[in-house]
């Protein structure tokens, strides 16, 4: 476990306790085997996500972690060739998964970081999720929170209207604002080389243009009742998705009778899920889902 400090939050007359729980061994945990998908976001290759399920198959679950549509097998190759993901938007690749969930015959639990954190949460809503952990998701249509930090990440695709129909790679300095302000420049460096790759442009305008745009593809019904459990984490340093736009994101919620939980880590950053520290949040993820039987 890293230094990593955690901020419970009482939510839904909940409060999140940090403790060490009595978990299932990992033969109990092999008779009831579930699934678990995990969904990557923006800039980011589906690589990102093999600790976790290292980690996660030491648990007892078996994981899936498919890219994007349009994205090649390794970073390398992705970055060579990015084409098969211009033009993609948040409605894509959310369907794209839902398409995947409809051939496993139950719906697993999802994992999803940044964009893919909202993807999950549509996922959740549509009854393709059992549950849902979203770390430092985008912002769903409603949060109206709009800080420094969030324009500055997003400039790189938003100064150029032709980016919508294209995709944009962060450089270093890039990516060093927007994932890894909270690191050493060394190891935002390491990461931007492992597993960064250009992006799709179009997401962060559905997500931009989301409360002037009827039915826009970033709307969740943040008000269903019978949707399954929902953990939102968000990471205090973060300048992509800062921790207002998380927590904005939890109060459209409070309308729900649904589980619905939300953890602060406040010296973490954007890079939070797959950095040095990404087995605190890992570990939490499996606590949460252990408390409700998943």
């Amino acid at each position: 476990m890293s230094d990593f400090t955690p901020v419970p939050l009482a939510i839904n007359r909940t409060l999140i306790t940090w403790r060490t729980l009595d978990v299932p061994s990992v033969q109990m945990r092999s008779a009831m085997r579930r699934r678990v998908l995990f969904i990557h976001g923006l800039w980011i290759h589906s690589t990102c996500w093999v600790p976790w399920q290292e980690h996660f198959s030491t648990e007892g679950y078996d994981t899936l972690a498919p890219g994007w549509p349009g994205e090649a097998d390794t970073p390398e190759t992705t970055r060579s060739n990015p084409v098969g993901m211009v033009g993609l938007g948040v409605d894509h690749i959310t369907d794209s998964y839902a398409e995947m969930i409809a051939g496993l015959g139950a719906p697993p639990i999802v994992i999803g970081h940044s964009f893919g954190g909202l993807v999950a949460q549509k996922l959740l809503v549509r009854g393709h999720a059992a549950a849902v952990v979203a770390i430092s998701p985008a912002p769903i249509k409603g949060v109206r929170v709009v800080t420094w930090s969030l324009l500055r990440s997003s400039f790189p695709v938003l100064s150029n209207p032709r980016n919508r129909r294209r995709t944009v790679a962060l450089t270093s300095d890039q990516f060093a604002y927007a994932f890894g302000n909270a690191l050493p420049r060394a190891e935002s460096d390491e990461l931007h080389q492992r597993v960064a790759i250009p992006g799709p442009g179009r997401p962060l305008f559905e997500a931009s243009s989301a409360n002037f745009t009827p039915g826009s593809p970033t709307t969740v019904d943040t008000r269903r009742a019978d949707r399954g459990p929902l953990l939102l984490m968000a990471a205090g340093k973060d300048h992509t998705v800062p921790a207002v736009v998380v927590r904005a994101a939890y109060k459209l919620y409070s309308a729900s009778s649904a589980d619905t939980e939300l953890v602060e880590y406040p010296d973490r950053g954007h890079s939070a899920a797959f950095d040095k520290g990404w087995l605190t949040l890992a570990d939490a993820a499996l606590d949460w889902l252990v408390r409700r039987g998943l």
